[in-house]
């Protein structure tokens, strides 16, 4: 009869043979039960925290498994797959019914769509842009910088940054207003 078996049915006349065989059954599995809630959570402690919960419900309900369901590991790994759901919805916010309803309905997949649209056509005419031009609108608008700064950062004025920028945001608009511009 195998170790793990022999923990289970309750086959060991002694307590001190049932501890010493759920001691090897836990030195086979535990790997594997912190391996899987590793995968799951991510986090080595939340992990360990998991693997434990697992463990002490599987001792405190043993008398529960039943070997011709299956095997040992697959009970204990049912029990772990529990304690993680559990583990995610307690984790989970739950806001009020009066917080659900002043929600709004969000985007809709139409507006998903336009705004995608829009920012595509929006690349596709900043690369028509020389590269002064790209360079001061991308320290502008995408690591928002102020005048001052991306002066400092070209060698520029802080005039010359901004009549630039001004022409450069200017002509982009034009364009995007142009039919067949950019699309």
């Amino acid at each position: 009869m195998s170790t793990e078996s022999a923990i289970v049915s309750g086959a060991l006349p002694h307590a001190a043979d049932q501890a010493a065989d759920w001691d090897a059954v836990f030195a086979d599995q535990m790997p594997r039960i912190y391996n899987f809630f590793r995968y799951r959570v991510g986090d080595g402690a939340v992990a360990e925290d998991l693997t434990s919960i697992t463990f002490e419900k599987a001792w405190r309900h043993r008398a529960r498994y039943r070997k011709d369901r299956g095997a040992f590991s697959t009970w204990l790994h049912t029990i772990a797959h529990r304690v993680a759901i559990d583990h995610a919805r307690a984790r989970r916010d739950h806001g009020s019914l009066d917080e659900v309803a002043n929600l709004s309905a969000g985007e809709t997949p139409e507006d998903v769509a336009v705004r995608r649209s829009d920012a595509e056509r929006l690349l596709s005419l900043l690369t028509t842009l020389p590269e002064r031009e790209r360079s001061l609108v991308a320290l502008k608008f995408g690591a928002e910088l102020s005048h001052r700064e991306i002066a400092a950062a070209t060698g520029l004025s802080e005039s010359n940054v901004g009549t630039i920028l001004s022409r450069t945001i200017a002509g982009l608009r034009e364009r995007w207003g142009a039919p067949g511009e950019g699309a």
